[in-house]
């Protein structure tokens, strides 16, 4: 079975850019491509009275949507796979259910209307938390950049816990499809209560820790190296506040890649504050990459 790219519509403008990037995506990745539609219904849906009334339908306005986003994926690539799906239900158990059997799922980061906005914000937090596949979150200026990025860059946080190894792994076959550098950014924080004097161990150099992170993060990156030769990389260890200094990379990217790691219970994927401030002020869209554990 041939896994597909979800991608959650809602008949947005933010939504039907979120199509175009996703159709890029599926071509770039050769796979077919999903359009989901998802919205709760809190009052029956009759049609009679809809027509009475003059309004379409709940039904109506859902084929509309689903609709009009096939005919915009297929203006990205005629011969693209799709298939469509309409679900009556809230929209993050929707897409979190499609995201099963997906290779990613890709959402945007605002929806229809002011109040829309913050749902579907809610919803593109709600599916980066909990889905069992890499989940994208469309932010910034990302129109035509899927196949071919205006800055020719992917960046992956490398963390010092084990929840990056997926994400490191999704980074480096995203560079590879787009034939782009990838920028692996390691940040490192002196500790707090460290002693003056001696600043290091004995037989260390003044720079330990700088190159304890250095060696950490090319350790993280081995076998990703071998397994994609093709790819340039660029490591970069930097100390400071990892938000803000994966937030200036984002800057520079097309694409900005995080993990965060699978935990057992209810809620599924742990996001922490690195991976929400990521989420809410990218400049570029945001892969949040499950680690199981």
């Amino acid at each position: 079975m041939e896994l597909p790219l979800v991608v959650g519509i809602d008949g947005s403008e933010h939504s039907l850019r979120a199509v175009d990037w996703a159709a890029d995506e599926a071509v770039l990745r050769g796979v077919p491509l999903r359009l989901v539609h998802a919205a709760s219904r809190e009052v029956d849906d009759d049609a009679s009275l809809a027509n009475v009334l003059g309004k379409p339908s709940a039904k109506e306005l859902a084929d509309f949507v689903v609709d009009t986003a096939a005919r915009r994926a297929h203006r990205r690539d005629e011969n693209l796979k799709l298939s469509l799906r309409i679900r009556d239900e809230d929209p993050v158990p929707a897409l979190l259910r499609e995201a099963r059997d997906a290779v990613a799922l890709v959402v945007a980061s605002r929806g229809r209307g002011r109040i829309a906005e913050l749902l579907l914000g809610s919803v593109s937090l709600g599916v980066a938390a909990r889905a069992d596949c890499p989940v994208i979150v469309l932010r910034g200026s990302h129109d035509n950049q899927a196949r071919a990025g205006t800055r020719q860059r992917v960046v992956v946080g490398v963390g010092d816990k084990p929840h990056s190894a997926a994400a490191v792994r999704f980074a480096f076959r995203e560079a590879a499809l787009r034939r782009v550098v990838l920028e692996a950014v390691h940040v490192w924080r002196r500790p707090l209560y460290e002693a003056p004097a001696p600043a290091h161990r004995p037989g260390e150099p003044a720079g330990s820790h700088e190159q304890r992170a250095a060696d950490g993060l090319a350790t993280a990156l081995r076998a990703a190296v071998a397994d994609h030769p093709s790819v340039a990389v660029l490591e970069h260890v930097v100390e400071g506040s990892a938000p803000l200094v994966l937030l200036d990379a984002a800057s520079r990217a097309d694409l900005l890649v995080v993990g965060a790691q699978r935990r057992h219970g209810p809620y599924g994927l742990q996001l922490g504050r690195v991976a929400h401030m990521l989420l809410h002020h990218s400049a570029c869209p945001v892969a949040v990459v499950p680690q199981p554990v």
